[in-house]
């Protein structure tokens, strides 16, 4: 059984009619941690877009999690985004419920439907992300790097090959951004792959990883980033 998660050959990706980043060649293993940076407007966003099926796919060959991306009909998006788990900078919780019903709301989505069964993920995702004691919380009762785990265990639920991360620690602060960052890699080190946009090059340097650059219409692919010497 092949290992490789997402896999671009020779890709276009257009938003509104223009192309926005052109031949992109991508290859990610399972269990794999990269970066996605560049600036505003250079195409990360609609990169993430394609992935999870936003974005048709009408130039090149793509991949994800098993699903031919070119070509595919609007009724197979559901069962690829079952594949995927995404996190984004604006947590997107339901404020009006608690933790748990969020993840429920969730389940109840993707076709879960035995009640035990469900109980028995929402505690395993919550256990994950260190959040076992606060199913019955609301969102607002929660800090920000709180809210961010639930939406990150929201993300783990149906045991995603890859997690697609938008700027998860955007609104957070430096302290809380990493502890983020840990469980982030603590789950792509569990055999889980994340693909990260972000700006934070202070984060990209205490976590090294694999780098993808979009700018000026192209995507290169670097090498891992070591850490910055200690002077």
């Amino acid at each position: 059984m092949s290992t490789t998660i997402v896999q671009l050959s020779n890709v276009t990706i257009f938003q509104s009619g223009s192309p926005v980043l052109a031949g992109v060649n991508l290859q990610i293993d399972k269990g794999e941690f990269v970066y996605l940076i560049g600036k505003t407007g250079s195409g990360k966003s609609s990169l993430l877009k394609l992935l999870y099926g936003e974005l048709s796919l009408n130039e090149g060959n793509c991949t994800v999690a098993g699903f031919p991306l070119i070509g595919l009909p609007s009724t197979q998006i559901p069962f690829l985004r079952r594949k995927l788990g995404i996190v984004f900078q604006d947590f997107q919780l339901l404020p009006d419920r608690s933790v748990y019903a969020n993840l429920e709301f969730v389940l109840l989505a993707t076709g879960w439907k035995d009640k035990a069964e469900m109980q028995s993920r929402i505690e395993e995702a919550l256990s994950n992300v260190g959040l076992s004691t606060k199913g019955f919380k609301l969102p607002h009762e929660l800090s920000g790097g709180e809210q961010q785990r639930v939406v990150i265990a929201r993300a783990l639920l149906n045991h995603p090959e890859l997690i697609l991360a938008d700027e998860p620690t955007g609104n957070l602060d430096p302290e809380t951004s990493e502890e983020i960052m840990k469980l982030l890699f603590d789950i792509s080190n569990k055999g889980t792959s994340v693909l990260m946009a972000t700006h934070n090059y202070g984060l990209m340097d205490k976590f090294p990883a694999r780098i993808l650059k979009c700018e000026n219409g192209r995507m290169e692919d670097t090498k891992t980033k070591e850490p910055s010497p200690v002077i």
